[in-house]
């Protein structure tokens, strides 16, 4: 395609192939029909072949205008593609999501948060890393290798919060503890267990638990230290030590515990989170779209 050949021309030239006439096209194009034969005669000049012949009747494709025309409809299918595309991403409706949970939020949470933005905007693609720690998701948001995080708070300054939900701690025991016979148990009924916990103790949940305890007059025995919850679960059903989770660590697939609630316990928030620097249309989009579904809710 020679230099000087402009999308407009293969417009008019696409216009006049599907019509077979220069006057229909031209009233399609909204444009006089001396100005699109002129147009049509300087595309042919430019690629050196006849595209059509004129009769006074109609116009015909010759084969090179046949070709042409395939090629000049594909361009232009692109064109309008990538505008469309190009529309949608500024606008925050299209483009790719990275999104970071913690173990437990992944089987409670991950289903009806994705499904409810996805219904919004269908136009989004997802790439979850599942199984990472608040504190990890909040790292791999200021190096921008992800977008958004469920966690559970607090944050660092500069993470924004969208509040998704509360949950209540319960207790994770082996089916063969002699506590896992009761239906719900009292802070006091841990005072001389050995706890499987999370390597940070800062961390909401942790700090939770560990105050839960002293206000019950006891230190927390850890007798484990782990990354990840489904190591915890693993540990506990082992029979090494019990530990006391957030609610939605009841859907991690983990044979050989058992749960039960914990009387007076703490609620852990779980939050929607993203870096207040970030300037993303897409990122954009995504909060205010679910900000929205959560408000009516």
């Amino acid at each position: 395609m020679g230099n000087g050949v402009e999308l407009r021309h293969l417009r008019y030239f696409a216009a006049v192939a599907e019509t077979c006439h220069f006057g229909q096209a031209a009233k399609r194009l909204n444009m006089a029909q001396p100005a699109l034969s002129n147009a049509i005669r300087q595309l042919e000049d430019e690629l050196g072949v006849c595209l059509l012949v004129r009769t006074t009747r109609r116009v015909v494709l010759t084969e090179a205008g046949k070709f042409f025309l395939d090629e000049a409809l594909h361009t232009l299918d692109r064109v309008d593609a990538g505008i469309h595309g190009a529309r949608l991403l500024n606008e925050g409706q299209s483009g790719l999501v990275r999104i970071g949970l913690t173990c437990s939020v992944t089987f409670a949470h991950m289903p009806f948060l994705i499904q409810s933005i996805r219904r919004e905007l269908p136009g989004l693609e997802f790439e979850v890393h599942s199984d990472l720690s608040t504190e990890e998701q909040c790292v791999r948001l200021r190096d921008e290798t992800l977008d958004l995080g469920v966690v559970h708070p607090p944050v660092p300054e500069g993470v924004e919060l969208i509040p998704i939900c509360e949950e209540p701690l319960i207790v994770v025991l082996p089916l063969d503890h002699p506590l896992a016979e009761k239906e719900s148990l009292g802070i006091a009924d841990l005072r001389d267990e050995s706890f499987i916990t999370g390597v940070k103790p800062e961390t909401g949940i942790a700090n939770a638990v560990m105050k839960m305890c002293l206000n019950a007059d006891f230190s927390l025995k850890k007798k484990h230290v782990v990354s990840n919850m489904p190591t915890l679960l693993a540990l506990v059903a082992s029979g090494l030590g019990i530990g006391v989770v957030p609610d939605g660590a009841r859907s991690v697939p983990v044979p050989g515990v058992t749960f039960r609630p914990l009387g007076n316990a703490p609620m852990v928030p779980v939050a929607l989170a993203w870096l207040s620097s970030r300037q993303s249309p897409v990122l954009a989009g995504v909060v205010k779209t679910f900000g929205s579904l959560l408000s009516k809710a």
